[in-house]
C-alpha cells in the first residue's frame, strides 16, 4: 500500500483576544470575493479577515478583510491548516450568528466546520494528493449539566449582556 498513507496532524487555531472564527470549506476561487460582500454588509462596525486554501494550481492562500490585523491571522491560520478549499474568516465587534446563514447561502460554501471564539483544534489528515479536514475540537469538553443558577447566568448573559433576546 505504498503511497496510501495517511499522517495526521493536530492543528492549534490562532484566535486573536475579542474575535470569532468560522471555519468552513468551499470549492472555487471566488469564493474569497464572495465571503468578503457577506461580511461587509452585515454590520458598519464589524472588522474581519478572510483566507482560502485555493486547491488547484496555482494553490495559493487567497485573502481579503477591511482589517490588516485581522487578514494576517485569517493567513496564518489558514497556512497552519494548509487543506484545499478551506476557509477561515476571523471576526471582531460581531458574532457569527450575524453572519452564519448569509455564509451557508454563498453558492459555493459546502459547509461550515466550526464558528467560535473558544480555543479551537483542526485535524488534518494528508495523504499523497494533499490536505485535508478531517474534525474539530471547539473549546473544552462538558462538565456537568446546568442547574437553576446556571440556567439563569444563560438567559442574564443573553438578555443582559449580549443582548439577543428580550
Amino acid at each position: 500500500m505504498a503511497g496510501k498513507d495517511i499522517k495526521w496532524d493536530l492543528v492549534d487555531l490562532a484566535i486573536p483576544d475579542g474575535c470569532n472564527l468560522v471555519l468552513g470549506q468551499s470549492h472555487f476561487i471566488k469564493t474569497v470575493e464572495d465571503l468578503y460582500e457577506v461580511m461587509a454588509t452585515t454590520s458598519p462596525s464589524l472588522e474581519f479577515g478572510i483566507a482560502f486554501c485555493e486547491a488547484s494550481m496555482p494553490c495559493l492562500v487567497r485573502k481579503d478583510g477591511n482589517s490588516d490585523d485581522l487578514v494576517e491571522a485569517a493567513v496564518d491560520n489558514a497556512l497552519r491548516i494548509s487543506a484545499g478549499h478551506a476557509f477561515v474568516i476571523l471576526m471582531r465587534n460581531g458574532f457569527p450568528i450575524s453572519v452564519l446563514n448569509a455564509i451557508k447561502q454563498v453558492q459555493e460554501v459546502c459547509g461550515i466546520f466550526a464558528a467560535t471564539a473558544n480555543p479551537l483544534q483542526v485535524l488534518v489528515f494528508q495523504s499523497g494528493q494533499g490536505r485535508g479536514i478531517a474534525g474539530v475540537v471547539d473549546g473544552f469538553s462538558s462538565k456537568g449539566v446546568e442547574t437553576e443558577n446556571d440556567i439563569e447566568d444563560r438567559k442574564r448573559l443573553l438578555r443582559e449582556i449580549i443582548g439577543y433576546k428580550k
